[in-house]
């Protein structure tokens, strides 16, 4: 599919991550007005609430966009999910009858404020990239004994904590935790020493369910993705995650971009996951191309300085799509419920520089990183900012996310101690 040109002119750069062919949904606000739907193009956000008011946009019988929360609308389903998509184009395409009549509702990106795009009811990370996977489980257990003997039959999760998902842009203090060093025979209350990120995609149930589903209705039911990353104490996690895995490790922060890109967008970008060394039970089983070719990077950028990318890989490196891991969220009757999100497991390639984490990156600290600035890392310091990009590269035009960041800042006093 080539570009499709707009009349909104930035969104017809080839490079630019809002074209027509995108148009992700967001939650905005200006100066002095509420949170509300928006969607963005090129450079601008068309306001939703108020092409909803006007009857430019009309959905439901029922106001959804007024809300700061894109939940209402995913519920109608996705008969009106691609009623809206459709209509959309047709109001922003070049030489639109509609122009005179949007144009006014358009709000200048650069004016705007961005917030959680949803409600998430609830949350689920996964592990199921096979370099990351691999490279962990190395560090840990040996070359011998990297993956665990289910990994390549199922894809291994385990429930998040759905208050503490952040919208990009949302600092990340720095966690205390019970760590345990090696040379000492009791743990101590710290705050986090080796603190890491998780460069992830984030996929958004829009659809309920309740009991087992298929895969093919799993990926029927995911609304769209976003940039995720999954903040990670990695100390914290050493010594707390046997036998049940991570727990207060990872109930810091998760964030995510702040634009929920659409499957329909996402389209043209799908590919196979890879080969499989075991054949996959049938409730799991691929039954079609369900990842996508997005390009993946890191930057790192210590505070008031340049920022260096860090790590460049892909979505297509993983090995479960999202579509098997919600398929196999339902097997035991797990109801799932509009918004959810799944996190899809860090995602790293096979070369170094396509490693998704610290931890990887620097080996378990042992490797540590020099940025351009000279300084080097193992782990993250006050004060730096990362920032997860990712794109799609089309005929003529890129999908993009909108940058995940967050700054991590320095821990509280102790919290204990009043």
């Amino acid at each position: 599919m080539p570009l499709m040109k707009s009349w909104v002119a930035s969104a017809n750069d080839a490079n630019h991550p809002f074209p027509l062919n995108n148009l992700p949904y967001g939650v905005f606000s200006t100066d002095g007005t509420e949170e509300r739907c928006g969607v963005a193009i090129g450079d601008m956000i068309l306001d939703m609430a108020a092409a909803e008011e006007t009857g430019l946009i009309t959905i439901s019988e029922i106001a959804v966009f007024d809300a700061p929360y894109w939940n209402e609308f995913m519920d109608l389903g996705s008969d009106a999910w691609a009623e809206l998509r459709a209509r959309l184009i047709e109001v922003l395409k070049e030489g639109s009858a509609d122009q005179a009549k949007a144009e006014p509702l358009l709000v200048a990106m650069a004016d705007a404020e961005m917030h959680m795009p949803l409600v998430v009811p609830e949350y689920t990370d996964f592990y199921a990239g096979r370099h990351h996977a691999t490279n962990v489980g190395t560090m840990f257990r040996g070359a011998e004994n990297a993956l665990p003997p289910n990994w390549l039959h199922i894809p291994i999760g385990y429930n998040g904590r759905a208050s503490s998902v952040i919208v990009s842009g949302t600092d990340v203090r720095r966690p205390w935790g019970q760590l345990k060093s090696p040379d000492h025979d009791i743990p101590a209350f710290l705050p986090c020493r080796r603190f890491d990120i998780e460069l992830e995609m984030g996929a958004i149930v829009g659809t309920s369910s309740d009991g087992p589903i298929t895969v093919q209705e799993a990926d029927d039911n995911i609304f769209g993705y976003v940039l995720l990353n999954d903040w990670s104490a990695r100390d914290i996690q050493a010594w707390e995650y046997q036998p049940l895995g991570p727990f207060q490790a990872k109930a810091t922060a998760t964030s995510i971009s702040p634009w929920i890109v659409t499957k329909d967008a996402l389209e043209p970008f799908r590919t196979d996951t890879p080969e499989r060394e075991f054949e996959l039970l049938d409730h799991i089983k691929d039954c079609g191309p369900m990842l996508y070719d997005i390009d993946l990077e890191v930057t790192m950028a210590p505070d008031g300085k340049d920022a260096t990318t860090i790590a460049r890989t892909n979505y297509n490196e993983m090995y479960y799509s999202a579509a098997q891991q919600l398929a196999h969220h339902t097997t035991a009757g797990s109801p799932m419920n509009v918004g959810d999100l799944l996190g899809s497991g860090t995602i790293s390639g096979p070369e170094k520089e396509n490693r998704g984490s610290l931890l990887e990156l620097s080996w378990g600290g042992k490797e540590p990183m020099t940025l351009e600035t000279g300084e080097t890392r193992s782990f993250i310091e006050d004060g730096d900012t990362l920032i997860l990009k990712g794109n799609a590269k089309g005929d003529g035009y890129t999908i993009g996310f909108g940058d995940c960041v967050g700054t991590v800042i320095a821990a509280l006093d102790d919290p204990y101690k009043r």
